[in-house]
């Protein structure tokens, strides 16, 4: 499930921001620059949709922390500072793009399909690829050698998480905070039962060692270069 942060004040615009989002994914909703700094630092999202005139803290100094600290989700400003000296500072603070407001539905849905597109592979032909393992994100299946394994639900979004992020060490706190949320009621002790239960559905495949487990830390799946 694609994850995206929404920090926009005007809570009706919001909502029909979010209406909008929803057929791509998840959305998460904060209404000013304090929350959405937080929110940004403290979850694991795969785009930030991001207004500039916000309350405590305007846009502009959201993104230049973020980037300060190494945070390096895409951003799309979503604002309505049209002005060319406004774009400039928001592409130099770090921003991946910048629609002003008001806007087309099409082409803010493109303009995310795009950004999602060049950080995660996304949107081409709706797969992703790990050797002879391939993952339909449109249906949610995992096809190998012509058959579909028994990875359904958390697990399937367990896998795409690493096929996103292969040759990447991903802590037990990122992946729990990025397929059950950091509010979730569980504890992160459950990445450790879910990732035993995708390692015994890709058995078959032998691609289960290509998972390492790093003690005290989390997990890191091998790249197809090895």
């Amino acid at each position: 499930m694609i994850k995206f942060l929404l920090i926009e004040d005007d809570v009706i615009l919001s909502d029909t921001i979010k209406e909008i989002v929803m057929e791509l994914g998840e959305v998460t909703q904060v209404y000013t620059g304090n929350e959405g700094l937080y929110e940004a630092e403290s979850g694991v999202y795969d785009l930030i949709v991001l207004d500039l005139m916000l309350p405590e803290m305007n846009g502009y100094q959201v993104l230049a922390k973020l980037r300060k600290q190494g945070n390096q989700t895409p951003v799309l400003i979503l604002t309505a500072k049209d002005g060319l000296e406004d774009k400039i500072e928001g592409f130099q603070k770090g921003a991946d793009d910048y629609l002003t407001k008001p806007f087309y539905r099409e082409e803010l849905v493109m303009r995310i399909k795009a950004l999602l597109k060049r950080s995660l592979g996304l949107f081409d032909e709706h797969t992703l690829t790990y050797r002879t393992i391939t993952c339909q994100l449109t249906s949610k299946e995992v096809v190998y050698e012509g058959e579909i394994l028994p990875i359904q639900g958390r697990e399937f979004d367990l896998l795409v998480y690493f096929l996103q992020n292969q040759g990447m060490i991903l802590t037990k706190e990122q992946i729990f905070d990025r397929i059950w949320g950091f509010d979730s009621e569980t504890t992160v002790t459950v990445v450790e039962v879910y990732m035993s239960h995708l390692r015994k559905h890709l058995r078959p495949t032998g691609f289960e060692k290509d998972f390492r487990t790093l003690r005290n830390v989390g997990y890191m799946l091998k790249g197809e270069e090895g």
